[in-house]
């Protein structure tokens, strides 16, 4: 079993991913500084590093765990923070990565699991479902940063032999999402209908979207772990579903007229 540091732990991806981790019977840290993760996310007694990964002081965390396998989920989430301000996107989220790449020895390199996104980082898709060859053409700060990420994970590897999986995700919902943000319109129109407020669709509602399950998110991150796999992986369900599909498949959920 491996000894597993999850970084955004708390959070609304993260906290999925420990609790299959932990039932698939790894060793589990979290390292979170808990900005947007919750506690209540977290099994009782879960071993917490409340941190920033951009902290100084993370060494003595990874240096007390000492994981072999780190999964990376903390990240500035936020399309419209990463437009307004650039510089706090790319500390967080390109800074980031090579601060917890800095903490081990080049000879002693953590397997890396990276969650990065598929949406943000194809743009407008030639393609549906689009291939991990899909050209790379990001429409914001926040896709470019984690695609930055991901060339940095992979000069790791032409350079110092670093194994890593970089997972690009398709739109995730599921409990714990919060909806409140400016994602995650299942947990959006949810939270909305719930307290019979008016639902606000942009656009025509005719866009679509890749909407994934975080438990299945979470298994695929599990079975990388498991198998030590290497590369670049679209995770999905690889079918195409409108807003206004979600929204009719939540009214009739609801009984909702």
């Amino acid at each position: 079993m491996a000894k597993v540091m999850v970084t955004g732990g708390a959070g609304f991806i993260g906290s999925h991913i420990v609790d299959i981790l932990l039932q698939a019977g790894h060793q589990v840290a979290v390292l979170d500084d808990l900005s947007s993760g919750k506690l209540e996310n977290l099994p009782s007694g879960q071993k917490l590093y409340r941190l920033d990964i951009r902290d100084q002081t993370i060494s003595d965390a990874f240096q007390e765990f000492e994981a072999d396998v780190v999964v990376h989920a903390a990240a500035q989430i936020s399309v419209r923070v990463s437009m307004e301000n650039p510089y706090l996107d790319a500390h967080v989220n390109v800074a980031g990565i090579a601060h917890i790449l800095q903490q081990f020895p080049r000879e002693r390199l953590p397997y890396v699991v990276f969650i990065s996104t598929g949406g943000a980082l194809y743009g407008e898709q030639d393609e549906f479902p689009a291939s991990e060859d899909h050209p790379i053409r990001p429409t914001s700060v926040y896709g470019q940063s984690k695609y930055c990420s991901e060339l940095f994970l992979d000069l790791w590897r032409r350079e110092f032999g670093l194994e890593y999986a970089a997972l690009r995700l398709g739109n995730v919902y599921g409990p714990r999402q919060n909806p409140h943000g400016e994602a995650g319109v299942v947990a959006i129109f949810c939270e909305r209908m719930l307290h019979n407020q008016e639902v606000l669709i942009n656009g025509s509602g005719q866009q679509t979207r890749d909407f994934v399950y975080v438990a299945d998110v979470a298994n695929a991150v599990k079975e990388v772990v498991q198998r030590r796999v290497s590369g670049v992986f679209n995770i999905g369900t690889g079918k195409e579903c409108s807003v206004n599909h979600i929204f009719e498949i939540l009214c009739k959920d609801m009984q909702l007229d």
